[in-house]
């Protein structure tokens, strides 16, 4: 075959339909007979299989690639949709969302001007519509769509700090420049809050100094009073802070700041308020939950992860801000691009809003699920895994082999395993530690850990409405098999104990 051949056009479109057809049918047929959520294979079992792989010598064929696909990444693939991948926060993806991919790839639109995109443009400033709506905006709302949670986050942070700057000179005696700004920006946000915060402060010139971190109650949420004090605290010591960042849905524990509470301080400081609700995003469409989200329509920008908790494929994310002007911190001209008379000509260009230029058209993924199975629907699954979050809460507050450090506001459950009698922490940390290796490397669960309180724990993040209580039951059991052995094996009396 020529080069040309492979080219995606008119003449191509029969060869272009059997090779997509060849690809959905082995996927397909891959995910009819996983039997577990991965095989346990180690870096360096498969490593060799891609290494030997020689890029310079063409297959020549779509299926003959796809049977070398099977053996270096197929078969070994971590498989979200299996009902025992516990791990971190990935979805299984609903199926018109998958469709929608398979245009955006076809297709191949860029968002970021309207002579690259056209119809597209519209539908991502509907849907970034929609969103500011369920949120609680008003009309002067807008947004962008983005690659993931952290970009969402930097650029709410980015318009945090321009604002701040902004407001700084316009109250300065003297005209400060922004060098002589930076240094005096805080942010503050909870103990809890996602890396992301420190990354963005580190990318915008702020330094990880610049995020003080607030005490969370019990619950694992930011602590009011804390807050209070700490802006306070920078109002004395002539600290400006750029922005208070609220946590709806933390990656660890699914807790959710008092958004309200946060929302007041925020107003009475003259300070930006952002929440995170990479995680919790989810419940601005379901019909049970939506209560838990009371107060984010006070805040100026809202992040949002729809390959979290709307079942979408990686990546669909989006900032969202109350004011639309204040995107304008992020608009440029190129000539080449959006000249300012794409402006005068009223040429809706979504590059003024990104801090992206080339951008997918992940929103197309959001549109098709809306337009097959609505949104009430996408709130009824978000509702189950929450749902079952709850009972686990409670079958592992009832098991004495196991120490759960909070009743989940989300699907997120943080636990330990405790052997009786066993005061041993580090033995017990490593056995916790051991038991999570053991099941990744049997493949037959998939769970995540975290430290809490300076003590390794064990992860349960459920984001698939298929996994059951008794899947849940059967991986603790799991768990505290794979503990109790190592711990048979490294405790020295009970071993002895045994060998009499």
């Amino acid at each position: 075959m020529s080069s040309r051949s492979h080219l995606l056009n008119d003449r191509t479109a029969e060869h272009y339909r059997r090779s997509l057809a060849d690809g959905v049918e082995r996927v397909a047929a891959k995910l009819a007979r996983t039997e577990r959520p991965f095989t346990g294979v180690t870096p360096a079992e498969l490593a060799p299989a891609v290494a030997a792989v020689d890029l310079e010598q063409p297959l020549g064929s779509a299926r003959e690639a796809l049977d070398e696909l099977e053996r270096v990444y197929l078969r070994d693939a971590v498989y979200f949709h299996h009902p025992r991948y516990l791990a971190h926060l990935n979805c299984p993806v609903v199926i018109p969302a998958v469709v929608g991919e398979a245009v955006i790839a076809a297709v191949n639109s860029s968002l970021d001007t309207w002579d690259q995109s056209a119809g597209g443009t519209l539908i991502e400033r509907r849907l970034i519509a929609w969103t500011a709506q369920r949120i609680g905006f008003g009309r002067s709302a807008d947004g962008i769509f983005t690659s993931g949670g952290s970009q969402s986050n930097l650029q709410a942070l980015l318009l945090a700090r321009e604002e701040a700057c902004r407001l700084v000179r316009k109250n300065s005696e003297k005209r400060l420049s922004t060098p002589e700004i930076l240094p005096r920006l805080r942010i503050l946000t909870s103990e809890a809050s996602h890396f992301s915060i420190e990354k963005a402060a580190v990318l915008l010139g702020l330094g990880p100094e610049a995020v003080v971190s607030v005490p969370c109650d019990a619950k694992r949420r930011m602590r009011i009073d804390a807050l209070a004090e700490e802006l306070a605290r920078c109002e004395r010591e002539g600290r400006t802070v750029m922005a208070v960042v609220a946590t709806a849905g933390t990656t660890d524990f699914g807790s959710i700041d008092p958004l309200p509470a946060v929302a007041g301080l925020c107003e009475r400081y003259g300070t930006w308020m952002h929440v995170d609700a990479a995680y919790g995003c989810g419940l601005l469409t379901s019909r049970r939950r939506r209560d838990l989200l009371l107060g984010v329509e006070r805040a100026d920008s809202v992040t949002v992860d729809y390959h979290k908790s709307f079942f979408q494929p990686v990546s669909s994310s989006a900032i969202l801000v109350r004011d639309k002007d204040t995107l304008r911190h992020v608009t440029y001209h190129a000539d080449y691009l959006n000249p300012s008379r794409s402006v005068e000509q009223g040429l809706p260009n979504q590059v003024d809003k990104s801090i992206q230029t080339t951008r997918r058209f992940d929103a197309l993924k959001l549109w098709m699920t809306l337009r097959v199975m609505g949104a009430d629907a996408l709130g009824e699954l978000f509702d189950e895994v929450v749902d079952r979050a709850a009972d686990a809460w409670k079958m592992l507050d009832e098991d004495t082999r196991f120490d759960v450090v909070v009743q989940p506001e989300l699907s997120t459950l943080v636990f330990r395993y405790v052997p009786a009698g066993e005061t041993d922490e580090s033995l017990t940390d490593r056995a916790n530690l051991h038991a999570r290796d053991a099941l990744f490397a049997s493949g037959e669960a998939l769970v995540a850990g975290t430290v809490v309180d300076g003590r390794h724990h064990l992860k349960f993040t459920l984001l698939n409405p298929e996994t059951s209580l008794a899947d849940i039951a059967t991986v603790l059991d799991l768990i505290a098999e794979h503990a109790g052995q190592y711990l048979d094996a490294h405790t020295p009396a009970l071993s002895a104990a045994q060998a009499r």
